[in-house]
């Protein structure tokens, strides 16, 4: 079985960089780099995430389009200061 315990369902929604945020770091810059390169979101929810897209798919897909907008967010809210 997988260890997919490490990340929650969805990511944070606060106005400010929370203590998950700051843990999750690493997988937030490779979800980013993953779309800037196209790669199709199982096969980074697969290798990224830990999750199985084909086993959970409405999980999987959940957990990176939520991850996905806040690495984004966290992206802009750096550009921007």
């Amino acid at each position: 079985m997988e260890d997919e315990d490490w990340i929650d369902n969805e990511a944070p929604e606060l106005a400010g960089v929370t203590p998950y945020d700051v843990a999750h770091f690493p997988t937030y810059a490779v979800l980013l780099m993953a779309e800037d390169k196209g790669i199709d979101w199982r096969k980074v929810a697969r290798a990224t995430l830990n999750i199985d897209p084909e086993r959970q798919p409405e999980r999987a897909r959940r957990v990176w389009a939520s991850h996905l907008a806040r690495a984004r967010w966290l992206e802009r809210l750096r550009a921007a200061s």
